[in-house]
């Protein structure tokens, strides 16, 4: 197997400053998939006219509970992280940031959102924030160094931001919100696939048992991939029957839906870095998409 230093998707470096050590500690980059989620599940489930107001109150609030939720996972990995190439040099193993303050920063930004969905939102949206943080950080954090069905329940969390969303604008749950939680729960197993096997040797030194660790041929992995690329397919197309989408959504999701499972069914056919990173890039490039089509769909 290749080195995890071969992997070209960006290694760690020291903060320039404390204030950055902060931000980085919020994962803003995997966080920036989050924020859209929540806008667009708040989007899509609002009636005309959208309060833009409103809609970034409900975002703030989401993205304010993701973040303390990043905080409070790396204070509780910093011994493992301190062990992987990857994640060696974040303000917690590498000690710019203290855990002490680490888990009172990230206490404060999950407060702070949770406060502000309950008193500016509604209280269901609220609350599906709470779960989000609980399952995050009490199940999946404590499970991922156990067992590696921590990928399935750590993709309810992920699931729930545009679910948040669409709560605070809709009010209910209803079929439309539902879809929108089945797309991201089911999107995020082959994206995750490809990343454990690229980190693979990364997640083996610290001691995670991910799908590539227990079986290093990839083959239960790239299975994995490629089952819930399939029923993502079907799933995706569910937004044009309930109402938050039509037919120019349909059309493009078809398509979309049937190039992951393309790359994914590459990744079966031969394990090799090359195609679980073409994966991974096709992976981060849907969602956002997917989630501009229904957006654009239904001003046309």
């Amino acid at each position: 197997m290749k080195e995890a230093a071969s992997i070209p998707i960006g290694l760690p470096a020291r903060s320039a400053s404390p204030v950055s050590d902060y931000i980085a500690l919020t994962k803003p980059r995997l966080n920036f998939l989050v924020v859209a989620s929540s806008a667009a599940g708040y989007y899509l489930g609002s009636s005309w006219p959208i309060d833009a107001a409103a809609m970034a109150t409900a975002v703030a609030g989401t993205a304010l509970v993701a973040g303390g939720a990043a905080v409070l996972n790396q204070v509780y990995e910093r011994d493992t992280d301190a062990l992987m190439r990857r994640t060696r040099m974040r303000p917690l193993p590498d000690g710019r940031v203290s855990p002490r303050d680490g888990r009172l920063y990230g206490t404060v930004l999950a407060a702070g959102g949770l406060t502000l969905l309950a008193a500016r939102t509604n209280l269901l949206a609220a609350g599906l924030a709470l779960a989000t943080l609980a399952v995050y950080l009490a199940i999946y954090t404590p499970l991922k160094r156990r067992s590696p069905v921590a990928t399935l329940v750590g993709a309810v969390p992920g699931a729930l931001p545009p679910l948040i969303g669409w709560a605070a604008s809709h009010g209910t749950l209803a079929p439309g919100g539902l879809a929108l939680f089945a797309i991201v729960f089911l999107w995020q197993i082959p994206h995750f696939m490809a990343i454990a096997w690229l980190y693979r040797d990364d997640y083996g030194k610290a001691g995670f048992p991910m799908l590539p660790v227990v079986d290093p041929t990839g083959r239960r992995a790239a299975v994995q991939a490629v089952l819930y690329s399939t029923l993502l397919l079907p799933v995706s197309l569910a937004p044009a029957f309930t109402g938050v989408s039509g037919r120019v959504y349909l059309g493009a999701a078809a398509v979309l839906g049937a190039g992951l499972l393309w790359l994914a069914l590459r990744f079966f056919d031969t394990r090799s870095d090359a195609r679980a990173r073409a994966l991974f890039f096709a992976s981060i490039t849907y969602l956002p998409v997917l989630w501009i089509l229904m957006m654009v769909d239904r001003i046309w």
